[in-house]
């Protein structure tokens, strides 16, 4: 499955609505952990490819079957910028430049390669993970910055 994004920060909030839609049939309940994660992951990406690289994007969404117990869910987002993520903490009050510190705390696996002119950011989710509650990104609670990914959009 996947969507074509806009280089548009209302394009976020629109990710967001098709994953929640494709999660229906998918076995994963909208109130579960995974869920949860995985809408804020989709939130961080597609944020991170319409803010810094202000090109289209793709975002792809791989989930199990709805039977599947133990599964992997892969999400994906494809753009056009040759510019590699870059990793930061952001300090005290700063709004940005902890993104990608979510990802790395709440997914179980997350890189990116390049791929023709742009690249591929991707990460991934055990659905028989243990609870991401008490991650950390750069120190901190992450769900302490939960909620700033949806304030932006």
């Amino acid at each position: 499955m996947q969507l074509e994004i806009r280089p548009d920060p209302a394009e976020v909030g629109r990710a967001r609505s098709w994953a929640r839609s494709r999660l229906a049939g998918s076995g994963i309940a909208a109130d579960e952990s995974l869920a949860e994660t995985l809408i804020l992951l989709v939130s961080e990406l597609v944020t991170n490819a319409v803010v810094h690289t202000g090109c289209p994007a793709v975002l792809r969404l791989s989930l199990p079957p709805a039977a599947a117990e133990r599964a992997t869910v892969r999400l994906e987002v494809a753009d056009r910028s040759d510019r590699a993520p870059a990793p930061r903490c952001a300090d005290g009050d700063e709004t940005g430049g902890r993104g990608l510190a979510l990802v790395d705390g709440l997914a179980d696996r997350w890189g990116w390669i390049p791929e023709g002119a742009g690249k591929r950011i991707w990460c991934e989710l055990d659905r028989c993970a243990k609870s991401r509650s008490a991650v950390t990104a750069c120190g901190s609670d992450v769900s302490a910055y939960e909620g700033l990914a949806y304030e932006a959009v």
